[in-house]
């Protein structure tokens, strides 16, 4: 690990942070530090970091707007790679769209819908960036990233690049390939369609005004906690079970939204883990369903 650490140094791979506190990194605000945090400064230094930490054998995780996940307390052993504004690209060639890994998901509808084209509305409420997008089949209001993607670029973790069709990916409910075989998506091409600019922009301004008022957004949180079951509302699920409002340490299950868990001031990742295994217990007792969740957990418990 030393030798990586004196290479990664050197600065042609990019910033490079030792020791550095990941809660500020995170939505949820929660977790601890990871052993080497490299944020590179261009494609070609990622994937030039990528195979020097393939040849040495030294753990990767990467991170985006670190929506969506909850890192762990001790931390994150090995070296953590933030995905900064050199992957924030956009470009469009009519109907299709070509974003970078980086690039915001939620501005990415936006720009979409200014430029008239339909199919990503759904993508106005989900925090985080396009890679994560693709790599959960992030989706909302009945559609998802598997219904728009084209193709994307991943960089595997032998440092090659390598496009995937979106066939190649599995795609399934809040599920890709890359789940298991992971990657990170460098870039995403969706196919969208002409549409009407007031329509798109009503439709989305619809969707933002019902998440002002259903979602507890001026809180830390991470988004929906928990897979909806098939035939069922997750969040309906555990408001009936009388959960709202359940507490621990600083992790509460929303008042507002029974899916969200908010860290209200000061929440560990084990406040969310204990929480979020209690809410699973008294869903199961009471219904017989068993929650997953969707929140990715990361780092060393």
């Amino acid at each position: 690990m030393q030798q990586v650490i004196t290479q990664l140094q050197s600065g042609s791979f990019g910033e490079m942070y030792l020791d550095e506190p990941l809660a500020p990194h995170t939505t949820w605000k929660i977790g601890g530090p990871a052993d080497v945090l490299l944020i590179p400064g261009s494609k070609e230094q990622l994937v030039d970091a990528v195979q020097l930490l393939y040849r040495y054998q030294v753990p990767w995780t990467v991170l985006g707007r670190g929506s969506n996940m909850l890192v762990a307390d001790k931390g994150i052993r090995g070296v953590v790679l933030k995905l900064g504004p050199v992957l924030e690209t956009l470009r469009f060639e009519g109907d299709v769209v070509y974003a970078g890994g980086a690039y915001s998901f939620i501005k990415l509808s936006v720009m979409a819908g200014k430029e008239g084209l339909t199919g990503l509305e759904f993508a106005g409420g989900i925090p985080g960036t396009v890679g994560g997008a693709v790599y959960m089949n992030a989706g909302a209001h009945g559609s998802d990233v598997s219904r728009i993607l084209l193709r994307a670029e991943v960089l595997l973790p032998t440092g090659e690049l390598v496009t995937m069709q979106q066939a190649d990916l599995e795609y399934a409910y809040r599920h890709s390939l890359l789940q298991r075989q992971p990657g990170i998506v460098t870039e995403a091409v969706f196919q969208l369609q002409p549409g009407d600019r007031k329509e798109i922009a009503g439709a989305m301004a619809a969707y933002k005004d019902r998440r002002l008022r259903t979602q507890p957004l001026q809180l830390a949180c991470a988004g929906s906690v928990f897979r909806n079951p098939e035939g069922h509302h997750a969040a309906r699920l555990i408001e009936e079970a009388g959960l709202k409002g359940l507490r621990v340490g600083g992790a509460e299950v929303s008042p507002l939204h029974a899916n969200f868990i908010v860290n209200t001031g000061q929440a560990t990742a084990q406040d969310v883990l204990t929480l979020i295994e209690q809410v699973q217990r008294a869903v199961k007792e009471a219904y017989g369903i068993s929650l997953v969740p969707e929140v990715l957990v990361v780092g060393e418990r």
